[in-house]
C-alpha cells in the first residue's frame, strides 16, 4: 500500500520518524488530568447512574484522543502548524476535564461546546492543510456524520441526568458506529474514496502503548495521593497490605499487556490485509483495558478511603469488575493481533465473575488479595507458556 506523494507539505512524508514526537507526548499530559477527575467521579459517585455518566464522558474523551492520534499520524507533527493545532486541541481537552464532575449538571452546555468545537476545529484544519488530496475526501464523509451527531449533542446540553446522558450516547454511538462503517454517506454511496490512507505501524502502535501507561499510573497516583492525603497517624498493616496489593496487580496489568501482544501491535497492523481496519479494533480494545484500569483506580483508593469489614458491593465493580474489563478488552487486543484467543484469560475473568457474590463478605483488602492473586495466575501462566514455547508473531485475522 503506497501514498503518492504528499501534495500539502505539512503532510506526513515516508521518511519522517516514526516514533512519536514530543508534542504527542505533551499532549498526552492533558489526560493524566482528563482520567484523574474521571476516577474521581466515579469515587464520589459509584452508583449506577454516576457510571453511567462517567462512561459517557470517557468515550467523548477517549474519541478526542483517537481522532488526534490519527491527525499526528496523517500529518507531519514537526511542522509548526500540526504543532499549535495539536496545542490547541490540547486545551479544549483540559477545559473538559474541567468540566468532568459538573459535566451532567449545569456545566453540561460548556463540555458539548467544547467537544463541537474541537470537531469543527479538526474539519477546518483538514481543509486548509490537506487540500487536494485523498485525506480531505476522507474528512468530508466524516464531517456529514459529525452534523448528524449534533442532533444528540445540542438538545443533551439543555437537559439533565439520564436524559442528557442517553442523548449524548447516542450521538458518541452516531460517531464510532459511523467511523467503523467509514462514513458512508447518502450523496457517495457506491462511490469509493479514493487510495486508502497509509498509516505508519510504529507510530500508531506507540501511541496506543503511551495512553495506556498512562492510564496504568491512573492507578499508582490515586492510590499515591490518597495514602498522602490519609496521613501517617492513618498508617496500619491493613493499608499497607492494600498498597502492596493494590500496587501489585497494576504491575500485573502491565505485564499481562505487555506480553507478546503489547509488543505486535506494529508488526500487526503491516501484516493486516486492512491495516486501518486493524488500528480501530485496537483502539476499542485499547478502550476496553483503560476503563478498566479506571475502574480498577476506583475500587483501589476506595479501600484506601474507607476501611471496613466487609466489601461493599458498589466496590466489587472496581475491585472485581475493574480487572475484569480490563482482560475482557485484552482478550480483543489478543485476537486483534494473533487472530486467536487463548483461553486462560476468559478463564480469568469468569472466575472474578465467581468471585463477585462471595467477596461482599470478605474484608476489601481480601477482595484486593483476591483479584490480586487471579493476575498472578494469568502471569505465571504466561511465563510457564514463554518457557514452552517459541514467542508468537504477530497473525491478524483475515
Amino acid at each position: 500500500m503506497n501514498r503518492n506523494p504528499p501534495l500539502h507539505p505539512l503532510l506526513r512524508a515516508r521518511d519522517a520518524p516514526k516514533q512519536p514526537a514530543f508534542i504527542e507526548l505533551f499532549f498526552d499530559l492533558v489526560y493524566v488530568f482528563a482520567l484523574t477527575q474521571l476516577t474521581r467521579l466515579l469515587i464520589n459517585d459509584l452508583t449506577l447512574q454516576g457510571g453511567f455518566e462517567a462512561l459517557v464522558l470517557f468515550l467523548a474523551l477517549w474519541w478526542i484522543w483517537v481522532l488526534t492520534a490519527w491527525m499526528t499520524d496523517q500529518f507531519d507533527p514537526q511542522r509548526a502548524s500540526v504543532q499549535w493545532y495539536v496545542v490547541l486541541v490540547m486545551f479544549g481537552i483540559f477545559l473538559m476535564a474541567i468540566q468532568v464532575p459538573e459535566g451532567f449538571h449545569g456545566n453540561g452546555p460548556f463540555f458539548a461546546a467544547i467537544f463541537a468545537a474541537i470537531s469543527l476545529g479538526r474539519f477546518l484544519f483538514v481543509v486548509w492543510a490537506a487540500r487536494r488530496t485523498v485525506v480531505l475526501n476522507h474528512v468530508l464523509r466524516a464531517r456529514f456524520w459529525f452534523l448528524v451527531s449534533a442532533l444528540g449533542w445540542i438538545p443533551g446540553a439543555f437537559v439533565q441526568g439520564w436524559a442528557r446522558g442517553i442523548l449524548w450516547l447516542s450521538a458518541l454511538t452516531v460517531d464510532y458506529v459511523s467511523a467503523a462503517l467509514r462514513w458512508p454517506t447518502p450523496w457517495r454511496l457506491g462511490h469509493a474514496l479514493g487510495p486508502a490512507l497509509e498509516i505508519t505501524a510504529t507510530h500508531v502502535a506507540e501511541r496506543y502503548r503511551q495512553v495506556f501507561i498512562i492510564a496504568l499510573g491512573e492507578i499508582v497516583l490515586a492510590l499515591g495521593m490518597t495514602f498522602t492525603d490519609t496521613g501517617s497517624d492513618a498508617f496500619t498493616l491493613r493499608r499497607a497490605a492494600a498498597i502492596t496489593l493494590s500496587f501489585a496487580s497494576a504491575a500485573l496489568m502491565w505485564r499481562l499487556y505487555v506480553y507478546q501482544a503489547g509488543g505486535q501491535l506494529g508488526p500487526a497492523i503491516t501484516a493486516a490485509r486492512d491495516p486501518h481496519r486493524l488500528s480501530q479494533w485496537s483502539s476499542f480494545a485499547h478502550m476496553a483495558m483503560i476503563a478498566g484500569t479506571i475502574l480498577t483506580a476506583v475500587g483501589f483508593t476506595l479501600v484506601m478511603e474507607h476501611p471496613t469489614t466487609h466489601t461493599p458491593p458498589s466496590w466489587v465493580a472496581g475491585i472485581i469488575g475493574g480487572p475484569a474489563l480490563f482482560l475482557a478488552g485484552r482478550v480483543g487486543f489478543e485476537y486483534v493481533i494473533f487472530g486467536r484467543v487463548t483461553l486462560p484469560r476468559p478463564i480469568g475473568i469468569l472466575v472474578l465473575a465467581g468471585l463477585s457474590p462471595v467477596v461482599v463478605h470478605l474484608p476489601p483488602e481480601a477482595t484486593v488479595a483476591s483479584t490480586t492473586a487471579v493476575l498472578i495466575a494469568l502471569a505465571a501462566e504466561d511465563a510457564a507458556r514463554d518457557r514452552r514455547s517459541a514467542p508468537k508473531l504477530a497473525a491478524p485475522p483475515t
